[in-house]
């Protein structure tokens, strides 16, 4: 299977614009002996044809299928761009993956890609990357990107009578996705759990982290510790930044006193609340008139509009699951599976909000760079 490592990747490059970017990756390409000086006419007529941005900074620049004759064996080149490259519609990619196939096999690399590009901060951290072997971690997704956080982390309506028993329960939790040592819950049970309120309470640990998570066990009855009372018990393993989103987030639903959501909410429900920010402020719907829905081209439009404005903005299908997306992230917006005729509502927060509303809103019965009817 075609894939990406580190003998792959050529740092430090730099060029003015995206055709000399594929220029500079044709000619690895050749020099690798995977394909022909003409590959380039192909991929230049590929990338003419429709972007071959993905998001998250990276682009898969690769040739037609009038081209595949050119290729003499299939192989992958890796360019890093550290001050980004232009590539069009507002999109700066900073990691350019050249491939030579003389089948789908680009597939394969997407494959590859599909946790790098739906995970937050990953551009910033190509753009930042100072090894070819810190390159192929992220693209592996070896470099955890997001807190680990599922179903499997959440113990409802357990019954116990002592704060002790929940963590052990939750710090378990943790221990069963193979994120941590015994030596975490041996470290997390010999500290004392802080009271957050509300009947909440948070015990955490640095030690013997392989992955962060954070686990939550509720209380099939309240019951009362030190005086307070007890209905449930978060647990955080992190060695790492990644659980200060999750933090931030828990922190805006104490101050609101929503805490008790988390007792009454569903596992799915759960991870929504401490995994999504909530934006506060201005709003509207708008409904999609592009014949066939937000697909890679009117997406990567709406994305480039939302860019332009420094307030966050969040996108939410509301004739879909109903789960918010960040409106600047291409494939955050690809999974909303937006259709013609779904009412899309914008949430926006910030000193432009009401601007970047209102040029989405235009945008969109614009027909995001498409003819609508």
């Amino acid at each position: 299977m075609l894939s990406i490592n580190s003998s792959d990747i050529v740092l430090s490059q730099a060029a003015e614009n995206k055709q000399q970017a594929i220029q500079s990756i044709a000619n690895s390409l050749v020099e690798k002996t995977y394909v022909e000086a003409a590959y380039l006419d192909g991929m230049l007529a590929r990338e003419a044809q429709n972007s071959t941005f993905l998001g998250n900074g990276i682009a898969i620049p690769h040739g037609t299928t009038e081209t595949r004759d050119k290729v003499k064996q299939t192989g992958v080149v890796v360019h890093h761009f550290p001050q980004g490259v232009d590539w069009g519609n507002g999109n700066t990619v900073y990691l350019a993956i050249g491939i030579a196939a003389q089948s789908d096999q680009h597939l394969a690399i997407l494959k590859q890609l599909t946790k790098v590009l739906s995970a937050d901060d990953v551009e910033q951290q190509l753009k930042e990357a100072q090894t070819a072997q810190n390159i192929a971690s992220l693209l592996s997704g070896e470099v955890q990107n997001e807190t680990l956080f599922n179903p499997d982390l959440i113990q409802m309506n357990f019954p116990a009578s002592d704060l002790l028993q929940l963590t052990a329960v939750a710090a378990g939790l943790i221990k069963n996705q193979d994120a941590v040592q015994s030596s975490f819950i041996a470290d997390l049970i010999a500290k004392p759990a802080a009271y957050l309120g509300q009947g909440l309470w948070l015990s955490s640990s640095s030690t013997g982290i392989s992955k962060t998570a954070v686990s939550l066990v509720t209380a099939s009855e309240s019951f009362q510790f030190q005086n307070k009372p007890v209905q449930g018990l978060l647990c955080i393993a992190s060695n790492s930044q990644l659980h200060l989103k999750n933090l931030n987030i828990l922190i805006n639903l104490i101050h609101k006193q929503q805490i008790e959501q988390l007792f009454d909410a569903s596992e799915e429900q759960i991870i929504t609340l401490l995994t999504q920010e909530k934006l506060e402020g201005s709003q509207q719907v708008f409904t999609i008139r592009n014949p066939h829905g937000l697909h890679a081209r009117p997406g990567a439009m709406l994305v480039h509009v939302a860019k332009k404005f420094k307030a966050k903005i969040q996108m939410t299908n509301l004739n879909g699951s109903g789960k918010s997306a960040n409106a600047k992230s291409l494939m955050k917006v690809m999974t909303q599976g937006v259709q013609f005729g779904h009412q899309l509502q914008f949430i926006a927060q910030g000193e432009d909000a009401e601007e970047a509303l209102d040029a989405i809103g235009q945008a969109i019965n614009e027909g995001l760079g498409e003819a609508i009817a």
